[in-house]
């Protein structure tokens, strides 16, 4: 009976330990735990490797795009100079402390058809905390970061400013010193003839096209003469708006005399003063006109059409034209403006611009520099009190120029305390207005200019 009862109690002891499953969930635990803490330990391995190469990337574009400029500026860095910037640039951007050094090498493709490229590769390691307890002692990181420029061209036309007031203060030769290294900037970016070129229009109350152009076929001459009793250019219409004004003492005479044309012409017909509709008749054409500032003929310069900028010999020859630049006469902006826009013109007189390949890229800019208000144009102004009506003309001509796809820099002079030119803030694209109240400063906004140039010709 005894015997019976434990074994009984035996045999009922081991159904309930066979149905009973609380010891389960620890012995479960103890053998999943290892796994779980691998799984957890690899995303925290994996999150530092993540950021690590998201920090690599980050400073490789950025170390990129600085040797791109270095490259830009001096086209004949060797491979090892390259190399060497490039992993300068790269270890002060790169603040990542969980990776082994990033070990860099650069490439350098020159200028093709599809642009000069500049690639930096970087690669490392990451030291793993938990992976490496399952035979991951680390995890690689690897990136690579391409810019490339050259691809897109440029045409730049600019106009200064050679107005009787730029011979004060130091601005005539502080602009010509400016737009010297302006030219040196963009010669040193090209690397063959097509890459830039540039246009120089001298402007004051005209613009001078050359004497050569006499017998071209975009002039108009029956507004060529002069007003009597009066000390400044004016046109016909503008000569007969002052003896209506000021008595008749104030005479058109009419001049078939050619040969003492200078070269100069006044703005054309309205609204084709703000269009760049080829000259195709009479309201279309450009009339030449003689210059008188002050009973003397004082013709600007004459106009430099487009020009690469590419090799010594043309570099030289554009320094040489804005060396050999002269100041008198009255303001007009507008006049600039539009002959730099007409210099930029492909295949239409008078001065037109190189055919542009279309498997480029181009960006069309103009730079205008001036350091007064508008004083006097064909039809408004007597050549020394501000005129607003150039003003208003000239607001519409920077409307077509930027809707037709121009980029505008303009540069006020502002060395007489004159207030801010409304128009010139309102013709350049949004940052792209510079003004400066003292000769040197001239040289500031130049170079602003010149690195924002550089940096369109960065294409990706």
């Amino acid at each position: 009976m005894f015997i019976r009862s434990i074994s009984a109690k035996t045999h009922c002891a081991a159904r309930r330990f066979i149905r009973n499953e609380r010891g389960n969930v620890a012995m479960i635990f103890a053998v999943s735990l290892v796994p779980l803490l691998g799984f957890v330990g690899a995303a925290i391995d994996y999150s530092r490797t993540t950021s690590a190469r998201s920090s690599m990337k980050v400073a490789l574009d950025s170390a990129a795009l600085m040797v791109s400029k270095d490259l830009g500026s001096n086209p004949a860095m060797s491979a090892t100079e390259i190399s060497a910037k490039a992993t300068s640039y790269f270890n002060a951007l790169y603040t990542n402390g969980t990776s082994s050094p990033i070990i860099v090498t650069a490439s350098y493709t020159t200028n093709t058809k599809d642009g000069s490229t500049v690639t930096l590769t970087g690669s490392g390691t990451v030291a793993t905390d938990f992976m490496k307890m399952v035979g991951f002692p680390q995890m690689s990181i690897n990136g690579a970061s391409t810019t490339t420029w050259g691809s897109t061209r440029m045409r730049v036309a600019i106009a200064l400013d050679v107005t009787g007031s730029m011979n004060d203060a130091g601005k005539l030769k502080a602009m010509k010193d400016a737009a010297k290294t302006l030219i040196d900037t963009l010669s040193s970016a090209s690397r063959m003839t097509e890459d830039v070129y540039i246009s120089i229009i001298p402007f004051a109350q005209m613009v001078n096209v050359g004497t050569a152009n006499k017998n071209a076929s975009w002039l108009r001459w029956d507004q060529l003469g002069t007003c009597n009793n009066s000390n400044f250019s004016m046109s016909p219409e503008a000569c007969q708006t002052y003896a209506k004004k000021y008595g008749s003492s104030y005479k058109w005479t009419y001049s078939t005399n050619k040969s003492s044309w200078k070269g100069c012409v006044e703005d054309r017909d309205e609204p084709y003063d703000t269009t760049k509709d080829a000259p195709s008749g009479t309201s279309t054409n450009y009339p030449a006109m003689l210059y008188v500032q002050r009973s003397a003929d004082s013709c600007p310069p004459a106009i430099l059409p487009m020009t690469s900028v590419y090799g010594s010999t043309n570099v030289q020859t554009i320094k040489t034209m804005i060396d050999g630049l002269d100041a008198s006469g009255g303001t007009n902006q507008m006049i600039g403006m539009a002959w730099a826009w007409t210099t930029l013109q492909v295949g239409t007189d008078p001065f037109p611009a190189p055919v542009k390949d279309t498997d480029y890229k181009y960006t069309d800019a103009i730079i205008l520099l001036s350091d007064g208000l508008n004083t006097g144009s064909r039809m408004y102004g007597d050549g020394t009190s501000y005129e607003p009506r150039i003003d208003t003309r000239q607001q519409i001509l920077c409307d077509n120029i930027k809707n037709a796809g121009a980029m505008i820099y303009t540069i006020q002079v502002n060395t007489d305390g004159d207030p801010d030119s409304a128009v010139l803030k309102y013709c350049a694209n949004t940052g792209n207005f510079f003004s400066t109240t003292t000769a040197s400063g001239i040289a500031t906004a130049f170079t602003a200019i010149g690195n924002s140039l550089n940096k369109l010709r960065v294409s990706r």
